[in-house]
């Protein structure tokens, strides 16, 4: 490994300590005060960091532009998400995986980029971020989303001590999240920005690359009808990413409220409804039929949709999505789906129906080259241009950062759809 490059700059950040105290406080107060889960009393505080060092020749130091809060980090900080990753990070952390960086500082082994130049960063974290000569075979196929390493120390070293576990930049107690004002990179991670691209396009590379890595990877027929399920940016990046790739069938989207509906129309849904009744009615227009049991909520026979990206992953969601796809219908979980009760999985065998869940992004196969999602997200956006800036409607200095976590958590009151922190 080479020498560490010059020290950086300390800086402030939003950091997230893990304790059992605080998981206690957030998950029983923290249901009736925010105060508790992103105030004082809780497990985000705003801190100095000490000064970065470059960990080794292949690495930079950024300086952060602009990052999103993502639902999954509201989750997270809230102690409300699934305890199953907890394993595949390290605390405390700072938080931000959708960052947009100007790089600062660059070791002798960096190529591709340069001082000044704006980037998008991959947060995962691969076998050869971490250090390691012989790659698992996730990172082998160039998907670091599922490294089978992330539980693992690596070989590299940060500050004198090996890298800790952690499958993503933001849950990793060795290298700070977007929510700072400096971050370290490895030279893979970095994705230099198209010049021209706002900064408001170019902080939702990330969670743009979401739905374009699920689309690729269950792409639909051109007959096919669509439903995509969610009101959050994953939702409205996934209808994106369908007529960015050239998709030329009827989408339906499901929204909640009526700016997230002409968000939607904007970036290419066909239709529109509401959960609840106008759902059920475009269902129905698909040739299903409803018939009531006993007991419990109606079902349906024949139409139904037989693609449908579930942008939610809770049991109203998943529940809704089995019961309105079509006879060997797929299924694309999109939504941090987690702890499930009483979910009913009766039509997941009476249709057979394929469920497959999708995490991040990496190398794929479009236009017969093998390009990483986040430089296929950019050519996207180079070649037909959308309202996808529209999308971020909120943007906070990072000490306001308080105010940015509660209307990205009180969305239905702030109107927030994404939401963005700058240092």
């Amino acid at each position: 490994m080479a020498a560490a490059g010059r020290k950086g700059g300390s800086g402030w950040a939003v950091r997230f300590h893990v304790s059992i105290p605080h998981y206690l406080l957030a998950r029983s107060a923290g249901r009736f005060s925010e105060w508790f889960r992103f105030g004082p009393p809780s497990a985000v505080r705003f801190e100095s960091l000490s000064a970065l060092r470059l960990p080794g020749s292949e690495w930079t130091r950024l300086k952060v532009r602009a990052a999103g809060i993502c639902g999954t980090d509201i989750a997270n900080l809230s102690f409300s998400a699934s305890p199953a990753m907890e394993p595949f990070g390290s605390f405390p952390a700072v938080p931000g995986h959708e960052i947009l960086a100007e790089v600062v500082e660059v070791g002798d082994r960096v190529s591709g980029v340069e001082v000044g130049q704006l980037v998008a960063v991959d947060p995962f974290l691969s076998c050869s971020v971490r250090g390691h000569a012989d790659a698992c075979p996730s990172c082998e196929e160039g998907r670091p989303g599922t490294c089978e390493m992330a539980g693992e120390d690596g070989t590299v070293e940060v500050d004198g001590r090996p890298l800790g576990p952690g499958i993503t930049v933001g849950y990793h107690r060795d290298l700070p999240g977007g929510w700072g004002e400096e971050i370290l990179a490895h030279n893979a991670q970095l994705h230099p920005v198209p010049d021209g691209l706002p900064s408001r396009v170019g902080v939702l590379t990330e969670p743009l690359a979401i739905g374009v890595h699920a689309v690729l990877g269950a792409p639909p027929a051109p007959e096919e009808e669509v439903l995509v399920i969610g009101s959050g940016p994953i939702a409205l990046g996934t209808i994106w990413a369908l007529r960015a790739l050239g998709f030329p069938g009827t989408i339906v989207s499901q929204t909640k409220r009526s700016h997230e509906a002409k968000l939607a129309r904007k970036l290419g849904a066909t239709e529109v409804v509401s959960p609840g009744l106008e759902a059920r009615q475009a269902l129905v227009e698909t040739g299903a039929m409803a018939y009531q049991p006993i007991v419990g909520p109606e079902v349906y026979s024949g139409g139904g949709f037989p693609l449908i990206f579930d942008c939610v992953g809770n049991r109203g969601s998943l529940d809704q999505a089995l019961r309105f796809a079509a006879p060997r219908g797929r299924l694309v979980v999109l939504g941090c789906a987690g702890e499930i009760p009483k979910l009913d999985l009766t039509f997941l065998w009476a249709r057979e129906l394929t469920v497959r869940g999708f995490v991040g992004y990496g190398e794929e196969e479009w236009r017969g080259e093998r390009l990483h999602t986040f430089r296929i997200v950019h050519r996207l956006l180079e070649e037909a241009p959308a309202p996808v800036h529209e999308l971020v409607t909120h943007i906070f200095p990072l000490d306001e950062y308080r105010s940015g976590l509660s209307a990205a958590a009180n969305h239905r009151r702030s109107g927030a759809v994404k939401v963005v922190l700058e240092p």
